[in-house]
Order: structure tokens, then sequence, then C-alpha cells
């Protein structure tokens, strides 16, 4: 990120992308933690005023963002099997 302070529009999108590319793991539990993480940590920093701090959770948010992309694509090559819950218009059969 540049030496300008962030705009709003900037922090909107990198906390697009952050859901965006966290929504991609191949497994249900990374994809659900890594998208409640991100809006934990991005509601969590929302009445920051300090434009330091500020910079410092951009900058960090930037770093997780590459990660998150990484880890979705190699998530992505080695995905095994859905889990039931996330199968759409499967039935689930009952003993009784």
């Amino acid at each position: 990120m540049s030496a300008a302070p962030a705009t709003r529009s900037q922090v909107l999108g990198l906390y697009r992308s952050l859901l965006h590319h966290s929504s991609r793991f191949a497994a249900y539990n990374f994809r659900d933690y890594a998208v409640r993480r991100t809006r934990d940590a991005f509601h969590a920093a929302k009445s920051e005023t300090d434009p330091e701090k500020i910079k410092s959770l951009i900058s960090r948010a930037e770093r997780e963002l590459e990660v998150v992309k990484r880890q979705s694509k190699i998530s992505q090559l080695y995905a095994g099997e859905k889990l039931v819950l996330e199968t759409k218009n499967q039935k689930v059969l009952r003993k009784h």
C-alpha cells in the first residue's frame, strides 16, 4: 500500500478480497474459519482512529491475503470429498 492514508474503498476492497479468497478453500472447516476470522478481525478494527495503527493493520491484512490466496489454491489441488453438511439436495436417512 502506498504512503497515503488508506481510503474506505481501499479497506473495503481488501476486506472483499479476503472474503472472496477465504471462501475458495476446498475444505469446509478451513473455509469457515478463514471467513469468520476475516470478519472478526475487520469488525474489531473498525473503530480504530490512529493512522499508524490503521497502516499496520492494513499491512497485516495484505500479508494475510497473500497467504490465503496461496493456501486456498493449494487446498483446491488436494481437495477431498465434500462433507454431508456441504452437499445440496441430499437426503439424509434416519434410523428409527
